[in-house]
């Protein structure tokens, strides 16, 4: 199996594993910040016990070490909104709105990596914002705050995962991740009193909190995001977030199981997930089909007298 193929094998399963962060997110009662704090102070020192990493962290450049530092705090500002948007509207629509990130990521890839501007990227992107607009138009007046959050998600969950395309080579996946996320749950520790809250501010998950806390934070954080990172040494940052566009399909999928959101959804809130669908599968689908043409012509080619 050649690198990239095992690299897009990995993303798929991680956007996977991601299709229930929303519904955990959903299900699990602290407020969005609290949920956010606790997510990424918990993955931090479960990666930091892993032998080598402390070591690993220490041992970067002062660049490099404030640069993984810097997308940590974005990275945490990106949480917010989307478990904001879930506390705001459903999971459902702060799912759908990551679909945005495709259209940002075409424009800010290249504009954060140095490399040339792809047209077929910037179509390819820009195609989901029909997508987009028939959710939103499918929302009632209460749920579009929710999903303004979840679109400035979408835009930070792309600036983030350009700067980890950059520099992902700088260090270990597992130091990078231990210390992007430590650096989040700093920068969170810091704003909490500064938060919007409702008595206690540093509030302690229980009863069915804590169960649901230990696989948000192994198999739906831990693992994923640093697995992703892995795999973006092999993918551009928008072929990333094209795989990762499958999160809404999936969330959206699980929402209505296990949720029971079909209820709150409209008709063109449906028919905008189909066009982020498309958008998704379709542009594998036609290279494949182009790929198969241009082998079969030159087999032909290669049969002729």
């Amino acid at each position: 199996m050649s690198p990239t193929l095992k690299a897009h094998w990995q993303l798929h399963f991680c956007v996977l594993l991601w299709g229930f962060t929303p519904i955990l997110g959903a299900l699990i009662s602290l407020p969005a910040p609290q949920l956010v704090w606790w997510r990424m102070g918990l993955v931090a020192l479960l990666l930091l016990a892993f032998p080598g990493v402390v070591r690993g962290v220490f041992a970067l450049s002062r660049r490099l070490f404030f640069i993984y530092a810097g997308i940590g705090v974005i990275v945490a500002l990106h949480w917010l909104a989307f478990y904001g948007a879930i506390k705001l509207a459903n999971a459902s629509i702060a799912a759908t709105c990551l679909g945005a990130a495709t259209a940002f990521t075409a424009v800010i890839e290249p504009l954060v990596t140095g490399r040339k501007f792809i047209a077929r990227d910037l179509w390819l992107g820009f195609a989901v914002i029909p997508g987009v607009a028939l959710v939103a138009g499918g929302l009632s007046s209460g749920q579009i705050v929710g999903f303004v959050v979840g679109v400035l998600a979408a835009f930070g969950a792309t600036l983030f995962t350009s700067l980890n395309k950059r520099y992902i080579d700088g260090a270990d996946p597992k130091v990078v991740t231990a210390l992007e996320l430590g650096a989040g749950a700093l920068f969170m520790t810091l704003a909490l009193p500064l938060l919007p809250h409702d008595g206690a501010i540093y509030l302690l998950p229980q009863g069915k909190d804590l169960w649901l806390m230990a696989v948000f934070v192994v198999f739906c954080t831990a693992l994923p995001f640093t697995l992703s990172l892995v795999a973006l040494r092999h993918l551009s940052a928008f072929v990333a977030q094209m795989a990762v566009n499958l999160e809404p399909i999936y969330a959206v999928a699980l929402a209505a199981i296990l949720l029971g959101e079909t209820k709150e959804l409209t008709t063109q809130f449906y028919l905008g997930v189909a066009i982020l669908f498309l958008a998704v599968f379709l542009p594998p689908l036609v290279s494949r089909i182009r790929l198969s043409r241009r082998k079969a012509d030159a087999a032909t080619v290669e049969t002729m007298p």
